[in-house]
């Protein structure tokens, strides 16, 4: 493909995940990257910081997704519901990816990378944080914005883990909300 082919920054994601998974993330450079892609390394750094950020380039609108659903769920009248909506939406978005396989085939190559695990932990620990203070603005008292949080951000992960290692079609959603549940239940 030529450089002047349109969505470079889209090919680049497509070719930078095939070859984290074959040959694998750490035998793959950005020439390797870039070339697969059909664009030059300058048009890599133009879109990427790194080989690394190609795996999280959606994190800004991930993050984004869940504090609008804390701001715009009104009706919640506790910090857990609220963090919950957030959640539900953060579920939304990633189901709603044109490429249904890429969440597994993600997930895949971040587990079989420590950096990458590491730089995971941090992306969910920042909407973690996020997610509290904006249940803060909404009124809710820090602590139990922090907890419902926590709360939220747990029963994602753990439905998430659920929907990737299923071999049939889950809703994610769903998943969440049994958690966010399962959470009530035990507190």
């Amino acid at each position: 493909m030529g450089r002047w082919e349109p969505d470079a920054q889209g090919r680049l994601g497509r070719a930078a995940l095939e070859l984290y998974l074959d040959p694998g993330y750490e035998q793959t450079t950005v020439a390797d990257i870039a070339a697969r892609a059909g664009v030059t390394e300058r048009t890599f750094f133009r879109h990427f910081a790194d080989k690394r950020e190609v795996l999280f380039a959606g994190s800004a609108a991930f993050q984004q997704t869940v504090l609008s659903a804390i701001a715009d769920h009104t009706e919640a009248t506790t910090a857990l519901a609220a963090a919950a909506a957030g959640m539900d939406a953060a579920a939304a978005f990633l189901q709603s990816s044109p490429d249904p396989t890429f969440a597994r085939r993600r997930a895949a190559v971040i587990a079989a990378n420590a950096s990458l695990q590491e730089r995971e932990l941090l992306k969910l620990a920042t909407v973690t944080s996020a997610s509290a203070s904006a249940l803060v603005e909404r009124g809710f008292d820090a602590d139990d914005a922090a907890i419902a949080a926590e709360a939220a951000m747990a029963a994602f992960r753990i439905a998430f883990e659920r929907w990737i290692a299923s071999d049939e079609p889950l809703d994610l959603r769903e998943l969440v909300a049994e958690g966010v549940a399962r959470f009530r239940s035990l507190a």
